[in-house]
């Protein structure tokens, strides 16, 4: 009886399947066969994703939000229409340098169930209301501007004032599956 473990061979021996015959496969074939680059990628993120900022209240804080939630569509791939995704951004911004009391304005941008989400949190307890005034007026109607271009807005109050928010539903996504985390 041989109780000896097998040993490998030192030299390879050449096969002489037809099948082992064929060129060898180089590895990023291989990779482009496992994984097709044609393939879509999905356009629905498979979990809420959130960022909050701080912003100093003051005359920079549109524009420092502006500039965040660019970022944000971009590095996590959103598709929304990022110009007016900016743009109520902005609006709501504003709106709160305006009415802020505190020092401090907080940004949060969230992305999940085919939306693209922003809240805008202020320490002032005055609720907004859309104004539909004159052509010509250069303040009051940021609101109506939001409510005309985003899928849904509203406020709802916190415990230390209250949030305005808008949410874009994903480019090509009927906005069905709207829920909303507060």
């Amino acid at each position: 009886m041989d109780t000896m473990a097998p040993t490998r061979p030192t030299e390879l021996q050449e096969s002489t399947s037809p099948a082992d015959l064929r060129e060898p496969t180089h590895p990023a074939k291989l990779r482009q066969q496992a994984c097709p680059s044609d393939l879509q990628k999905p356009i629905r993120p498979t979990a809420l994703q959130k960022r909050c900022v701080s912003l100093t209240a003051g005359p920079t804080a549109p524009g420092i939000a502006r500039g965040q939630v660019r970022a944000t569509i971009a590095a996590w791939e959103i598709p929304v229409e990022t110009s007016v995704a900016i743009l109520l951004t902005s609006e709501l911004v504003t709106n709160a340098v305006m009415h802020e009391a505190g020092e401090t304005i907080n940004l949060v941008i969230t992305c999940g169930y085919g939306q693209l989400g922003v809240d805008v949190h202020d320490t002032s307890c005055e609720l907004p209301e859309p104004v539909d005034g004159p052509p010509d007026a250069e303040t009051g109607r940021g609101l109506v501007l939001v409510a005309s271009l985003s899928s849904s807005w509203g406020y709802y109050r916190t415990p230390k004032g209250k949030a305005v928010y808008f949410t874009l539903a994903f480019a090509g996504d009927s906005g069905e599956d709207n829920t909303r985390e507060e």
